[in-house]
């Protein structure tokens, strides 16, 4: 379970980690940068997950701070991602993500794009673990998880980072190997 600390007073994140959870997912570059070197610091075996969308701009930032990147979804940030791996000799663990709902407004390769960016990535030689998908608000989450998890399986990958505090029971079900929980792990986010 990720426990997604995005805007979360530091207080509360720092009272996860006392409890002993390890994993956590972040939405934004600059808010990981000021948070979570200092907590690493001070807790062993922290792994910070960027689950948000990631500028090619913050590509190499987001290499230092983050274990694993859930938003790869366009050939320019793959490029981009190859050549720093090449550059520094690792690379985070990729998720692709996949816009399952085709909404214009969400970032996200689309179905019918998803198994030819894979094989690009994998041309690229880059560590794709799995899919990620973000369901639409108005739809039933589980038909989207069935269909990432049915994209997932065509092409060998293993990882699917699906769910969030709604519906992480569903996304389990339908075999999500990372949830996203944030409301249901520090309550809910204050609006100020």
């Amino acid at each position: 379970m990720i426990a997604v600390s995005k805007v979360q007073p530091l207080d509360r994140v720092e009272a996860v980690l006392q409890e002993g959870h390890r994993l956590f997912g972040e939405n934004r570059v600059q808010e990981a940068a000021g948070k979570w070197p200092e907590f690493q610091a001070r807790f062993s075996g922290v792994s910070v997950h960027l689950i948000g969308p990631l500028q090619t701009n913050k590509a190499r930032q987001a290499f230092e701070l983050f274990d694993a990147i859930h938003s790869v979804d366009r050939p320019k940030l793959a490029q981009t991602l190859a050549r720093l791996a090449q550059e520094t000799g690792h690379c985070p663990d990729l998720f692709i993500q996949v816009n399952t709902g085709e909404e214009e407004q969400k970032a996200g390769i689309m179905p019918i794009e998803a198994d030819a960016f894979v094989a690009e990535c994998r041309a690229l030689d880059l560590p794709i673990r799995g899919l990620m998908c973000i369901p639409p608000v108005h739809e039933t989450p589980s038909l989207h998880f069935a269909f990432l998890r049915k994209i997932a399986e065509r092409n060998g990958l293993m990882g699917l980072s699906m769910g969030m505090s709604s519906d992480f029971e569903q996304a389990i079900a339908f075999g999500a190997t990372h949830v996203r929980v944030g409301s249901a792990v520090f309550g809910e986010r204050s609006t100020s």
